[in-house]
């Protein structure tokens, strides 16, 4: 943005003591939106006070994040393509993010898959297919879930490192199976990232049967291992929870997206990161029907 008098008297402010003063400058400075960004970053750059460049960062994240809750409310309105709000998930912790490198990986990844499937395979040979490209050519591994590196929970970072925790993994086979509709849904499963092949058929057969008759089989996928209905059972009785219907239905692309907002905030769970956490929670909340 080009500079004039207003906008150099406002970043002249920033570093006032006033906090009403501060407080007044950066609601102004962020009502002129993403354009004023280079100037706050040749002021970043020519400040040796580090008080100034925390309080200028700040004002920047700030200025990406009212973009970023604009294209969330966007996402949610609309279609809610599940790559296109891993990929908002993902701008949230790298703003700059240019979307081509993940598109690329997944086009790799899908035409790799292609070429093996074939409508001849029954659903278990499908999956062993989509499987064994994902974690043993394409070497794609799993973490388990843990809350001291955000990397783990967006998909840019778990296509460049080859490595993601359960949702992150999970979202990429999703995108994938999406691809190549091959029908495999994340479903409710308490304390766990779990997807299932649906049985498309009987779902429309007996709309109304138990949720858990209208899956063939369950697959984890932090490494894409194969569960039955009895190790899904023993699972439940494991946890001495009750496998009532609604833990079988079928996730949709905004309660993935929110269930992934919600654990990735957990990262910032402290003190000097708080207001990501509340920030990444209200984005979340954005999701709610």
């Amino acid at each position: 943005m080009k500079e004039n008098k207003e906008i150099s008297a406002l970043l002249h402010l920033i570093d006032d003591p006033d906090e009403y003063v501060y407080n007044t400058v950066s609601e102004k400075i962020i009502s002129f939106g993403k354009a004023i960004i280079p100037n706050l970053e040749n002021l970043w750059e020519n400040t040796t006070s580090e008080d100034l460049q925390e309080k200028i960062e700040l004002l920047i994240h700030r200025l990406h994040f009212r973009d970023l809750t604009n294209d969330f409310t966007a996402w949610a309105a609309g279609d809610a393509d599940l790559l296109e709000g891993a990929l908002l998930v993902a701008r949230y912790h790298y703003p700059e993010l240019q979307k081509n490198t993940v598109l690329q990986e997944i086009e790799k990844l899908k035409r790799n898959i292609w070429l093996e499937l074939n409508s001849y395979l029954t659903p278990l040979e499908q999956v062993n297919v989509i499987t064994s490209i994902i974690y043993n050519y394409y070497k794609q591994k799993g973490v388990e879930f843990a809350y001291n590196n955000p990397d783990d929970y967006l998909i840019n970072k778990a296509l460049e490192s080859k490595k993601g925790n359960a949702v992150n993994n999970g979202i990429i086979y999703l995108v994938l199976c999406e691809l190549l509709d091959v029908p495999i849904r994340a479903i409710n499963i308490p304390r766990q990232f779990i997807l299932a092949y649906v049985d498309l058929q009987h779902d429309l057969l007996n709309p109304v049967g138990h949720a858990s008759e209208k899956i063939k089989f369950y697959i984890d996928p932090l490494n894409g291992q194969i569960y039955s209905h009895k190790d899904v059972e023993s699972y439940f009785k494991r946890i001495s929870v009750p496998p009532t219907a609604s833990y079988f239905r079928q996730l949709n692309n905004k309660k993935i997206i929110q269930f992934l907002l919600e654990e990735l905030s957990k990262c910032f769970d402290n003190e000097r990161n708080h207001y990501k956490m509340d920030e990444l929670l209200l984005l979340a909340n954005l999701l709610e029907p």
